[in-house]
């Protein structure tokens, strides 16, 4: 009895505003999802070259570098919901561009660079505002349940679209398979309007202007020693790591063998393994720290990482790289509720935005020296293998920081619990 009582109070707590909005975002991804897997897919097939997917990588993040702080300031001056739905119709239109200039006979790999970095600036906007919607969606102590929720339903997606991307490239062209994202974003703004809630609290604030804004959120973010810490580590991870994604397709066709069909299979196991430890992620926190589950999962993903490296039989190298997208996964997980359990509402949106500028800035250079060195070495296992030795070095390192002990730092009275 008292097991049903603690179900139904849950079940209150995820109101139908947060089921709207989970819905939307759930159909939102999975059309990302069949582009995750297209667009690289397109990349190597139109160059076949490990630089060029680099380069496609490097474009997807050069706007958290050259616009996250000042849209991440901007969007915390703006009704958030409506901004958000401005942004999918928008990105809507950019990625129909594709299998638009396709059927006209006018698609080169220069323009799939200028959607990645067009598309990548859009989302900077929607997920500050994303980042910020869910704390006015659920109570307090439901940020790990609630981000485990649509982190779960995400990935769920995102194991469908790559399976159903691998099933309709054998029918359609590649190009083609993007009018479902475009679509998929429309739908998503549409779930966006029916919600009746704010995603702005009514916090009344001094006018103030942007600079300030950024000067006050680079201030907190530099100046919190796990929020440091956090951007630090994670800008090192990422511009070691960031090859094993860009580079997966290439993995796979080089080092694996494997038919398009089995490159979709290899983007849905990654993506199972996020559903299987993003359900996890609310228990394991409430049972072990955050410095336990967190820097725990990053070293493990870093060991699996060589050994994967070491591959050449594709459904072991599936059930690997399913391990290695759960922890990854896992560890975002925590650090995004951390930050949301730490940080005021109002600085939300720019803080979020710094910490993604702070983070992922190291990426587009990453990309392009891992694309290159594929190229120079021919030899995409050493450089897997070399990429998981230092993804296991830096969070072991980092255990030595404030991140050894982060639960420190979270206010009681806003202390992560699960139900």
């Amino acid at each position: 009895m008292q097991a049903h009582n603690s179900t139904s109070k849950q079940a209150s707590r995820l109101n139908s505003d947060f089921w709207k909005y989970w819905t939307g975002q759930t159909i939102s991804n999975l059309g990302s999802s069949i582009t995750l897997f297209a667009l690289p897919l397109l990349v190597y097939k139109l160059t076949g070259s490990a630089l060029n997917l680099g380069i496609t990588t490097a474009a997807e993040f050069m706007p958290y570098l050259l616009f996250g702080l000042i849209l991440g300031a901007w969007t915390d001056r703006v009704d958030r919901k409506r901004m958000m739905i401005g942004t999918d119709i928008a990105r809507a239109l950019i990625i129909a561009s594709i299998p638009l200039l396709y059927a006209f006979g006018l698609l080169v790999v220069w323009w799939i660079y200028v959607v990645g970095f067009v598309h990548a600036t859009l989302t900077i906007c929607f997920e500050a505002g994303q980042f910020a919607a869910i704390p006015s969606l659920v109570n307090q102590d439901d940020l790990v349940t609630a981000n485990g929720r649509i982190q779960a339903s995400y990935s769920g997606a995102s194991i469908l679209g790559p399976l159903l991307a691998g099933v309709l490239v054998t029918q359609v062209p590649l190009a083609v398979l993007m009018l479902i994202d475009a679509f998929s974003f429309l739908l998503s703004s549409f779930s966006l309007v029916l919600i009746k809630k704010r995603f702005n609290t009514g916090e009344k604030r001094a006018p103030t202007s942007i600079r300030s804004d950024v000067v006050e959120g680079l201030r907190y973010v530099l100046g919190h020693p796990v929020l440091r810490n956090i951007s630090i580590m994670m800008a090192m991870v990422n511009f070691v790591g960031t090859t094993a994604y860009a580079q997966l397709i290439y993995f796979a066709k080089v080092r694996l063998q494997a038919s398009d069909f089995q490159a979709s299979l290899l983007y849905s196991a990654g993506s199972l393994g996020v559903v299987i430890l993003a359900l996890a992620a609310g228990p394991l926190r409430k049972r072990l720290s955050f410095s336990t589950v967190a820097l725990g999962a990053l070293m493990l993903e870093g060991i699996l990482t060589v050994v994967f490296s070491l591959m050449r039989m594709y459904w072991v190298a599936a059930v690997l790289w399913t391990l290695i997208g759960g922890l990854g996964i896992l560890f975002n997980i925590n650090t995004s509720s951390l930050r949301q359990a730490i940080v005021p509402n109002h600085m939300l949106g720019r803080v979020i935005s710094i910490a993604s500028v702070l983070a992922w800035s190291a990426i587009p250079l990453g990309s392009l020296l891992g694309g290159f060195a594929i190229s120079s070495t021919q030899n995409v296992a050493l450089v897997y293998g070399v990429i998981g030795v230092l993804i296991f070095l830096i969070p072991l390192a980092f255990s030595f920081t404030a991140l050894g002990h982060a639960d420190r730092y979270v206010p009681k009275e806003k202390a992560l619990v699960t139900e």
